[in-house]
């Protein structure tokens, strides 16, 4: 079984922690390593590290191979330029299709925190081999709602289909991505939608199949580019060919319109968080909603539920009658907010293009 890890994104909603230069999934925001690390770092010794793949932008190689060096430099799936994960998986399930095109692969994300990793590694084992004998086929990793979010996207379950050494698998009945906070509240009390993670176990000949049908353009134009692969001629012919490709996510391209029969849903707690934004980080790190969460040099009176980072070893940061408050200090930036306003900070810093201000993102 193999899996990949997609490390390519920007994570602007962290910022002024994550950068362009070195984005969150290589920052150190949950204890001494970064979440790609940590990503790995679950994965053994269930899986060698000649199995696990990292998808990233050519930016970033030398980060990963400074991060992770134990992971071969052939394992590294290098974006020329960034595109949406719909081109990017396509070309890694090309190129996993030419080698072992029915081996079991678990397509899973670098900027996440899972706390029961045991849980999770059974799932990922027992999702692998019901793959094996059934290579026509998808699984997604789905998690039990702990609340009614509206920044998370859900997945409608269906009857219980069979159950593979005590892990239970659904019928899969569709999508829905984020929605409003009424129908959040519905999915939530219903007991049949759980988390989408973007998780999932396949083979690379049944997604591969499934570009050619679905999205046969992104299909088209990977195949040229695959017709070089292990020729000279390869790097310079993905250059000048991948930025021609359809940008376009890969739940539109294909999850959407999956037949539904060649899906199943394996639905967990596995202690899961998107830790992509600075009020996520906060739910994942608290013991109770109220809790603070701090790090660095800090010193608080009269503050509750408050994310307080200071990335300074020689400033103290005083907080004094705080609520719901996130405040996030590096060497050249200190960020100050409400929890529930952190969403305008991708928009803010969208806005420093072309500004002086422009150096900081």
């Amino acid at each position: 079984m193999k899996a990949v890890i997609f490390a390519g994104g920007a994570g602007t909603r962290l910022w002024p922690l994550s950068r362009k230069k070195s984005p969150k999934q290589f920052e150190k925001i949950i204890g001494e390593k970064s979440t790609l690390q940590l990503a790995v770092e679950r994965l053994v010794p269930g899986f060698s590290y000649s199995d696990i793949f990292i998808s990233t932008n050519a930016l970033y190689k030398q980060i990963i191979k400074e991060q992770l060096p134990k992971i071969p430099k052939n394992n590294l799936f290098l974006e020329p330029e960034k595109k949406d994960v719909g081109p990017a998986l396509a070309l890694i399930m090309g190129i996993f299709n030419l080698f072992y095109p029915n081996e079991p692969i678990a397509i899973l994300w670098s900027d996440h925190l899972v706390k029961r990793t045991t849980v999770f590694k059974k799932i990922l084992n027992t999702a692998g081999k019901y793959i094996y004998e059934n290579p026509n086929k998808i699984v997604f990793i789905a998690h039990k709602p702990r609340y009614a979010s509206v920044n998370l996207g859900y997945i409608h379950l269906g009857k219980k289909m069979e159950v593979i050494n005590d892990v239970h698998f659904y019928q899969f009945e569709g999508f829905k991505y984020k929605p409003e906070e009424e129908t959040a509240k519905k999915f939530f009390n219903s007991g049949v939608y759980a988390w989408n993670l973007g998780y999932f176990v396949t083979t690379p000949q049944f997604i591969w199949d499934e570009f050619k049908r679905l999205a046969p353009n992104v299909y088209k134009n990977t195949e040229k580019i695959l017709s070089h692969y292990g020729k000279a001629s390869y790097e310079s012919e993905l250059k000048k060919s991948y930025g021609k490709v359809e940008n376009i996510s890969f739940d539109n391209a294909i999850l959407e319109n999956l037949d539904k029969k060649d899906a199943s849903v394996i639905v967990e707690d596995i202690g899961w968080s998107d830790v992509g934004a600075w009020e996520a980080l906060k739910e994942a790190l608290e013991n109770h909603p109220y809790e603070n969460v701090i790090r660095g040099k800090v010193y608080t009176e009269h503050v509750r539920d408050s994310l307080i980072y200071n990335y300074e070893g020689e400033k103290l940061i005083v907080g004094i009658d705080l609520d719901g408050n996130i405040i996030v200090n590096t060497k050249d930036v200190i960020l100050i907010g409400k929890k529930s306003s952190v969403s305008k900070i991708k928009k803010l810093v969208e806005g420093f293009e072309g500004t002086e201000n422009e150096k900081l993102t």
